[in-house]
């Protein structure tokens, strides 16, 4: 098939082209780079043209209030040239427990751009995967003061970048699900633990404090960002460090 992967320079979507690829599929990747613009339209048409699946993993500029505008406007210019092009099938990466924390900005616009894709033309699929591990780096840099990292407690399920673009490859390879397919890390930690390991690691000496308070995963309560139910990826996250 031929895969038209938009956004597919960036840490996932790199890697989704490389395993469309691998697996003998035709995967294109498209972003500003490639002259696509998602917002203004420039290279939409042409970027789909012929695609038998548009895979899109643009991802807002920001997480705050500016991040749903991002979304209505990428989805709807996306899903009009996919409808325009023929394509059968459309494909999104979300989060695992967005649609319980309205709290954050964010989560609410991955929720609006899922709505939106279940309510177009073109038939659909959407992965839901768990916090990645490679963005642990950035969640303690939110909260790091001097020798101390402040964390809450929350509970999340890391998976690894390449686990996520794996999965999203083999979604897009296959029929419209027309629904949500979660997938997830093997190991449930609470985010101040998970912040301790990685510390302990790195040979970094500063000491993580748990603090509820603390960071964008603050407002997140209970354990809505696990899913002991999904398709358990099989990278470890002590393995992952390594």
């Amino acid at each position: 098939m031929k895969i038209a992967v938009i956004g597919g320079t960036g840490l996932i979507g790199s890697q989704v082209v490389t395993d469309l690829n691998a697996a003998g599929h035709e995967a294109v990747p498209h972003s500003k780079s490639t002259g696509v613009d998602v917002i203004s339209g420039q290279g939409l048409d042409e970027a789909v043209a012929g695609a038998d699946v548009v895979v899109n993993l643009t991802n807002s500029p920001t997480f705050d209030e500016a991040s749903p505008a991002f979304f209505q406007t990428s989805m709807d210019n996306l899903l009009a040239a996919a409808n325009k092009g023929g394509v059968g099938h459309f494909v999104i990466l979300s989060i695992v427990g967005a649609d319980h924390v309205p709290e954050l900005d964010y989560y609410k616009a991955k929720v609006l751009q899922e709505q939106i894709l279940a309510a177009g033309p073109v038939p659909y699929s959407i992965v839901r995967a768990t916090q990645f591990m490679e963005f642990m780096d950035a969640v303690m840099s939110w909260t790091a003061d001097g020798d101390t990292v402040r964390l809450p407690a929350t509970p999340i399920q890391p998976i690894a970048a390449k686990d996520v673009a794996n999965a999203v490859a083999q979604v897009a390879a296959g029929a419209p699900l027309n629904s949500i397919h979660n997938i997830a890390g093997p190991e449930i930690f609470s985010l101040d633990e998970l912040g301790r390991i990685t510390l302990s690691h790195k040979g970094d000496n500063r000491t993580v404090v748990t603090d509820p308070t603390a960071g964008m995963f603050a407002a997140v309560k209970g354990d809505v960002l696990t899913d002991e139910h999904a398709h358990l990826a099989p990278t470890r996250y002590t393995d992952w460090l390594s």
